[in-house]
């Protein structure tokens, strides 16, 4: 089995894989790290403030090729973080999709609003940020408003969090 977990920055994508490697044991990939060693390593020209869509192009297509030999092997995996395309399913054919649940996290304008500094308290609880200062209520507003809308376009399953931050799979 092989868990895509997806969506904005500070949804809580990385705890929830921590939740479901302790639960299940399962090794867990954060795609975040895989960029971060790409980016430091030189193997790219991009940087971590490269746009999303360039961060995708370049991460996926690895990621993916990643997934398929999991699967191929009778491994299980969780992939974590915000590269991960709404269109993900066509890159797959039915064999590896039954084996796969994808959920994207997004959070509600609602629950933004009333419980941003718990978003900011908590941004750091599985891992520590060094710069947090573009996590604001406006980007979270845009960031998750733009993955609901793109859930819903591409009828990808989707946790919202509105009211108790209460997120599983």
């Amino acid at each position: 089995m092989v868990f895509l977990i997806a969506g904005a920055s500070h949804t809580g994508k990385t705890v929830l894989a921590q939740r479901l490697l302790q639960k299940y044991g399962y090794p867990c990939l954060s795609i975040d790290h895989l960029k971060m060693g790409l980016i430091r390593s030189g193997y790219t020209s991009l940087t971590p403030m490269s746009s999303d869509r360039d961060l995708t192009d370049y991460l996926w297509p690895v990621v993916r090729e990643m997934i398929k030999t999991v699967i191929e092997n009778g491994q299980n995996l969780i992939v974590e973080g915000c590269y991960i395309p709404f269109d993900w399913e066509k890159d797959f054919a039915e064999k590896y999709r039954t084996q796969i649940q994808y959920r994207c996290l997004v959070m509600s304008e609602a629950y933004i609003r009333s419980h941003y500094l718990d978003i900011k308290k908590y941004a750091d609880v599985v891992e520590q940020r060094v710069d947090d200062s573009a996590c604001t209520v406006e980007s979270l507003l845009r960031d998750n408003a733009q993955a609901l809308e793109s859930c819903q376009k591409y009828g990808v399953e989707y946790v919202l969090i509105d009211g108790n931050y209460c997120v599983d799979l």
